[in-house]
C-alpha cells in the first residue's frame, strides 16, 4: 500500500540540481495525493523559465518507481513561484520579486536589444515581467517594443497620482522615450536624469513582477549609482562583445559593480554579436568579431558564462520594426534568447538562495 509518507520519503532523495538541497527540504512538493496506484503532486519550481524541469520530473517519477512502487502511476504537476530574497522595507517596488540590470561598460554592443529580448523570454516562460528603459539619453526601448506612438496613462493608487507603464507582447515597459517628443534631444545635466530614474521607480505603477528588467545607460555614472541608491539590485548581466575593446570596457562595469560599497552581484556575461549566421546557412558560424573575448572574461572574473547571441539580421529587422527576436519566426535567435532567459533565471534563483539580500546603497558625504 503505497502512502503519503512514502512518497515524501522518496521525493526528499531528489535533489534540486541548482540549489543543492532535496525537494522536501526545500519544501516545494505540495499537495500529494494516493488512490491505490495512483500518486500525483506538484513541484513547485522557482522559476518558470527552469531549464531543468523536465530532468526533475523524471526524477521524481524515477524515486517513485525505486522507492515506493515500480507499478505506480505517477503524475507531477510543474508549477512555479519565483523566489525572491528582499528583505529591505519594500517601500519602492513593493510587488517587485527581483530586479535585473542589464550593464555593459560602452555603447553599440547590443545591451537593449539584449535587455528586450531577455524581459519577452521570461515572460514567454511565464513569469511577470516589467522592462524599465533607464537610457534617458538614448531610449530605445519604444522604437524595439513598437510603442514609440504610444503615451502612458495615469491612475489613482492609494491616492496618489502613478503612471501605468505601457503592455506590449506580456510585459509592462517604461521608457522616458515615451514621455517626450523622439525629435527632441535630452539635454540634462546628471541630477536631472538621476531624478528622472527615481521617478521612474517611484511613480511607475508597475504593481506584481518576477522580474523587473533595467536597461541601463552604457559606461558607470550618475544612473547606476541612482538606482544602486534607489532599489537593492537583486543581480546584473553584463553585455559585451567579442572585441577586446569591448571586452575591456565591460571590465569597468563588472569592476563598478563588484565594489565594496555597491556591491552588486553579477548573474553573469552574455555574449552579444558572437558570431555571423547567414539566413541561408542557418548551421554555419563566422567569428568576424573574434572569438571567446567574452567567455575569457568570465574565466577572469570567475563569474558564468551564460551564452552567446549570434549577430543575424532578423534580429536587426526585428528591434526596428517593434517586433523583437523572441517574437518572431527566426528559431536561430528567438533559441539564442530563451536559452539566455532560462539562464539568467537559473542564476537569480541560485543567488537568492545562496546570497545575502543586496542592500540599498548609502553614499556618505
Amino acid at each position: 500500500m503505497i502512502t503519503k509518507e512514502a512518497v515524501l520519503e522518496a521525493l526528499s532523495n531528489v535533489e534540486e540540481p541548482d540549489l543543492g538541497k532535496d525537494l522536501v527540504t526545500l519544501n516545494m512538493v505540495k499537495d500529494v495525493e494516493v488512490d491505490g496506484k495512483n500518486v500525483s503532486f506538484t513541484v513547485v519550481l522557482t522559476t518558470p523559465a527552469c531549464p531543468l524541469k523536465e530532468m526533475i520530473e523524471r526524477a521524481c517519477v524515477t524515486a517513485i518507481h525505486h522507492l515506493v512502487d515500480k507499478e505506480a502511476v505517477v503524475k507531477v504537476n510543474l508549477t512555479a513561484n519565483v523566489n525572491t530574497n528582499r528583505k529591505d522595507n519594500k517601500s519602492v517596488l513593493p510587488g517587485v520579486k527581483n530586479i535585473i540590470v542589464v550593464a555593459s561598460g560602452k555603447g553599440g554592443v547590443g545591451k537593449s536589444t539584449v535587455a528586450v529580448n531577455l524581459a519577452l523570454g521570461l515572460a514567454q516562460e511565464g513569469a511577470k515581467v516589467g522592462l524599465l528603459d533607464a537610457d534617458i539619453y538614448g531610449p530605445s526601448i519604444p522604437i524595439m517594443l513598437g510603442i514609440r506612438e504610444e503615451r502612458p496613462k495615469m491612475t489613482d493608487v492609494d491616492g496618489k497620482n502613478m503612471i501605468v507603464p505601457i503592455e506590449r507582447f506580456g510585459i509592462k515597459a517604461m521608457s522616458i522615450g515615451l514621455l517626450i517628443d523622439e525629435k527632441q534631444a535630452v539635454i540634462w545635466r546628471g541630477p536631472m536624469a538621476s531624478s528622472a530614474i527615481k521617478q521612474f521607480i517611484t511613480d511607475v505603477y508597475w504593481d506584481e513582477l518576477d522580474y523587473l528588467v533595467v536597461d541601463m545607460p552604457p559606461g558607470t555614472g550618475d544612473v547606476h549609482l541612482t538606482l544602486c541608491q534607489t532599489i537593492p539590485v537583486t543581480g546584473a548581466l553584463i553585455v559585451s562583445t567579442p572585441q577586446a575593446v569591448a571586452a575591456a570596457d565591460a571590465r569597468k562595469a563588472i569592476m563598478m559593480l563588484k565594489q565594496a560599497q555597491i556591491n552588486v552581484p553579477i548573474l553573469g556575461i552574455v555574449e552579444n554579436m558572437a558570431y555571423f549566421t547567414p539566413a541561408e546557412l542557418p548551421d554555419n558560424k563566422y567569428y568576424i568579431f573574434g572569438k571567446g573575448g567574452a567567455s575569457q572574461m568570465a574565466d577572469q572574473f570567475e563569474l558564468p558564462f551564460l551564452g552567446e547571441i549570434p549577430l543575424v539580421q532578423s534580429i536587426r529587422e526585428g528591434g526596428d520594426k517593434g517586433i523583437p527576436a523572441v517574437i518572431n519566426d527566426d528559431q536561430v535567435t528567438k533559441e539564442a534568447f530563451t536559452v539566455l532567459a532560462q539562464a539568467v533565471a537559473r542564476a537569480v534563483a541560485m543567488r537568492n538562495a545562496n546570497m545575502a539580500p543586496t542592500k540599498i546603497l548609502e553614499i556618505v558625504s
